[in-house]
């Protein structure tokens, strides 16, 4: 049989409620510039790998080095997928955290 404190904590668990807010800790601004500035050199860098992974298949593949073609083929692709991912992040967590809201 439960006893009434547990009864309590129980009513308290089911009555908990979360309402992200931009404004609900002081830094918020900063913090949400600090998360700006990650993602702008995080683009900077699938930028470079991009552009050096581009390279370095051009010149592999010119030069007959199948094996330096292939690397550079994937590193181009993974930054790519970095650059995607980087771009979509917001969205996705927005979606996820929208999605887990629904959950009742």
């Amino acid at each position: 049989m439960p006893t009434k404190s547990s009864t309590l904590v129980l009513a308290a668990v089911r009555d908990v409620k979360l309402d992200p807010s931009p404004g609900g800790l002081p830094g918020s601004d900063v913090l949400q510039s600090l998360i700006d500035g990650l993602g702008f050199w995080a683009l900077l860098a699938a930028l470079a790998g991009f552009l050096i992974g581009a390279a370095v298949w051009a010149v592999a593949s010119h030069s007959n080095n199948h094996h330096w073609s292939a690397s550079g083929r994937r590193g181009t692709l993974a930054a790519g997928i970095a650059a995607l991912l980087i771009g979509a992040a917001p969205a996705l967590v927005n979606f996820f955290a929208e999605t887990g809201d629904k959950v009742r």
